[in-house]
C-alpha cells in the first residue's frame, strides 16, 4: 500500500512520514528531531522518510540533566512518560525561561510517543500561525487546520517567544479550541500565565478564552534556574 499523509494534504517541509497505517506524523525543521525519530522508528521496522537532512545528538529523558535546574519536579516530568495525560485528553504546559530543557523534554516525549504508536505532531508555535495565515489567505483554512486537530498529541514549542498579531492569535485559538477535551496538547513557553496576553495580541478576552481551554484539564510543570547554555561559563567563574 502506498504512502499517504495523515491529513491527505501532501508533504510539508521538515516532515517525518510513516507508512505503517499512517499512524505517526512528526513535523519540525530541527534536524535533531528528524534524526532521533528516524533512528528509533527504523529500529522498530517503520519506513521513515524525511524531507530534510542532518545529524544531531539524540535527546531522551534519560539524558536530561536533572541537577542543573534550580527547581524542577522530577516526579511530575517522569510521569508524563506514562502518557496518562493523553489517555485523559489532558494538556501539559512546560513553563520556564530559555535554556532550561523545555524543548528537550518535549522532544523526548514526542519520540517516546512515536515509539508507543501514537499520532504526534511537533511544531513551533510560529510555524502553526504562519501556515494557517497562508492557508486562510488562500481560502484553505478549514483543510489546513485539520492537520493540527487530528494528532493524538500536538506539541507546540516556544509559545510566547515571538509577538503574535491579532490574526495569528485568533488562528492559534482556533487550534486550541478545536482540540479542547478531544486530544492532548503539550506547550512549551517562556511566559507565566499572567503574561500570556502579550502572546495573544494583548487581548484580555481572547487570552482568558485560551487559558480557559488550555488549563481546564491540564498539568503545569515549572522549571526555574539559569540557562544550561551558560553552564560552562558559570563553572569556569
Amino acid at each position: 500500500m502506498g504512502h499517504q499523509d495523515v491529513d491527505g494534504t501532501g508533504p510539508h517541509r521538515g516532515e517525518v512520514q510513516l507508512s505503517r497505517r499512517d499512524r505517526i506524523l512528526l513535523v519540525d525543521d530541527d534536524p535533531m528531531l528528524l534524526a532521533l525519530t528516524g533512528r528509533r522508528l527504523r529500529d522498530r521496522g517503520f519506513d521513515v522518510r524525511t524531507s530534510t537532512s542532518g545529524r544531531a545528538a539524540v535527546r531522551t529523558i534519560e539524558d536530561f540533566d536533572w541537577t542543573w535546574p534550580k527547581h524542577i519536579n522530577t516526579e511530575k516530568v517522569r510521569h508524563l512518560f506514562t502518557f496518562d495525560f493523553m489517555r485523559h485528553c489532558q494538556n501539559v504546559i512546560i513553563v520556564g525561561t530559555v535554556g532550561l530543557g523545555k524543548t528537550h523534554i518535549a522532544v523526548a516525549l514526542a519520540s517516546q510517543a512515536c515509539q508507543n504508536g501514537c499520532n504526534v505532531l511537533f511544531t513551533p508555535a510560529v510555524d502553526i500561525i504562519n501556515t494557517l495565515a497562508e492557508a486562510q489567505a488562500d481560502g484553505n483554512l478549514r483543510k489546513a487546520i485539520k492537520r493540527y486537530i487530528r494528532p493524538q498529541i500536538l506539541i507546540i514549542d516556544e509559545l510566547g517567544y515571538l509577538p503574535v498579531d491579532r490574526v495569528g492569535a485568533e488562528l492559534l485559538f482556533q487550534v486550541l479550541g478545536s482540540r479542547y477535551e478531544k486530544a492532548s496538547t503539550v506547550i512549551t513557553t517562556n511566559r507565566k500565565y499572567a503574561d500570556w496576553s502579550k502572546t495573544f495580541a494583548n487581548d484580555a478576552t481572547l487570552t482568558s478564552a485560551v487559558l480557559d481551554r488550555v488549563l481546564h484539564h491540564s498539568e503545569t510543570i515549572v522549571i526555574t534556574g539559569e540557562s544550561y547554555r551558560m553552564k560552562d561559563r558559570i563553572d569556569n567563574d
